[in-house]
């Protein structure tokens, strides 16, 4: 709760005593406007929230924040340059400065965040702190859990979660931190003690444009790291944006991780099996050897990310150790459908080329017979990773389903026909093309066969398609699970 006045100071405004009144709370959504609320009117792509100042006002906005002054201008509506820029200044001293208060964790990157930062709560948690998770899946905090909207939530749902958090007694903040949030500054307020890099590849080209923009847009987590003392930021060396990451950083201490011995945190050996991985891994603090239930290269980066953040933090190896021996698999991150079928089933969130790429070799390297992917591309993103994802499941998988991802406006037939001009030999027996996704799922589990895996790529967590205007329930785990039931398989 703040004065109005107290507030409208942040943006040079000054208002006469009879104008001052409490704000009680501040939103942007004109359905959420409660009597004592601040109603902020941003301009999105498609909804400008200063077509709903009628309807906030019913709902008994006390105040309201414009940067397009109306016909019917009334002394409780304020005109500033940029209602986004106002809101990045207002609401966190609204909430006060909860980031301040706790530890926070900062994690970037176009693949592993959510498994980086799951692992790194966990590890939190096992060390027993009180920990907050913000992040792709959901938002975890004490005993509760919100599923979340977009990787980092707005200004203001996300100073409101910090503060709850801070009220609960959170002593570490772990948060997902994409791209779009720090280009349009959703971390306002937003002070890291950590910065976290796990890759760089292609992704969000149709919002950043060209890879160079994107690249600085995660060097902005980065760049803003002196706004704490003893900050960290912690780099993949194997990757090539890190030495300009490296050079933007503002951090008190660098550390790294890779597979070359030349970082502060290696592997001397690694084991990958079907649903688990063993690792030996050198660090500072002296050799850490655990087992994981989780697989693949890119999950030794993600556990050698998560281990140099929390060997930061203060916590031991042996308490490392006994957490990631804990540690479960994050739903939709290279998950196993497991219905008593002799070939094996992978539900994978990989969307990105990289991320693909990834996946696939993992399951080229553990399986003993064929490997079987479906994918697609979703619509109104990146068009140009689309070839280039086909060439990459052309090359390291011996049987295709090109099918649908998430097309919201775009024309689904024109995506896959943009998938398949990647393929060197679209018309070959090993490549089938069905827009249907369940039905897609459901013929390259039929094609499989004893020993196969059978990747299911681009939707893992997510349990939703969105087609033009609509959102229909679909979940490729359920889906999967589903057509094994069809085919005569029982759960063991």
């Amino acid at each position: 709760m703040k004065k109005l006045s107290e507030l409208l100071k942040k943006v040079d405004i000054e208002i006469s005593p009879e104008q001052d009144i409490e704000i009680l709370d501040i939103v942007y959504d004109s359905r959420e406007v409660k009597p004592g609320s601040l109603f902020i009117c941003l301009t999105g792509a498609n909804v400008d929230g200063h077509d709903f100042v009628d309807k906030a006002v019913a709902n008994g906005a006390a105040a309201i924040l414009v940067e397009k002054k109306s016909a019917d201008f009334q002394n409780y509506i304020y005109q500033v340059p940029n209602t986004r820029v106002a809101m990045q200044k207002i609401v966190p001293y609204f909430f006060d400065y909860p980031a301040q208060k706790m530890k926070l964790i900062g994690v970037t990157g176009t693949n592993g965040k959510t498994t980086t930062t799951n692992l790194i709560a966990h590890i939190l948690c096992k060390a027993g702190y009180k920990v907050g998770l913000i992040g792709t899946i959901e938002v975890r905090y004490a005993n509760q859990v919100i599923i979340s909207k977009n990787t980092t939530p707005d200004v203001i749902d996300l100073q409101r979660i910090l503060y709850k958090m801070q009220l609960a007694g959170i002593e570490y903040v772990v948060m997902e931190v994409s791209s779009h949030a720090l280009e349009l500054n959703r971390v306002a307020g937003c002070c890291f003690d950590i910065g976290v890099l796990t890759n760089i590849t292609q992704d969000h080209l149709d919002y950043h444009k060209t890879f160079e923009n994107y690249v600085l847009a995660k060097a902005i987590l980065f760049s803003n790291l002196e706004q704490k003392d003893n900050t960290v930021a912690i780099f993949n060396n194997d990757d090539s944006s890190t030495k300009i990451l490296l050079e933007k950083s503002s951090a008190s201490f660098q550390r790294t991780y890779s597979l070359q011995s030349n970082s502060d945190i290696y592997p001397v050996a690694y084991e990958l099996g079907m649903d688990s991985m063993h690792l030996k891994l050198n660090t500072p603090q002296g050799l850490l050897e655990t087992s994981v239930a989780t697989t693949g290269l890119f999950n030794v980066y993600n556990v050698m990310a998560a281990v140099a953040t929390t060997l930061n933090c203060g916590v031991s190896i042996d308490v490392i150790v006994m957490a990631l021996r804990e540690f479960k698999s994050v739903a939709g991150r290279f998950e196993l459908v497991k219905a008593g079928q002799p070939f094996t089933v992978v539900v994978d969130y990989a969307h990105t080329p990289d991320g693909l790429e990834n996946v696939l070799k993992t399951a080229r390297d553990i399986t003993k017979g064929r490997l079987i992917v479906v994918f697609g591309c979703g619509g109104n993103r990146d068009k140009t990773k689309r070839p280039k994802m086909a060439a990459i499941a052309e090359k390291l998988a011996d049987i295709i389903v090109i099918t649908s991802d998430n097309p919201r406006k775009e024309d689904p037939e024109q995506i896959l026909l943009d998938v398949q001009a990647g393929l060197k030999k679209p018309n070959s027996g090993n490549c089938h093309k069905i827009l249907d996704r369940r039905q897609a799922i459901a013929t390259a589990l039929k094609l499989a066969k004893a020993r196969d895996i059978v990747l299911i790529a681009g939707k893992g967590h997510e349990t939703y398609q969105i087609l033009r205007d609509e959102t229909i329930h679909f979940d490729d785990c359920e889906v999967a699970r589903g057509v094994l039931e069809e085919l005569g398989y029982v759960n063991k």
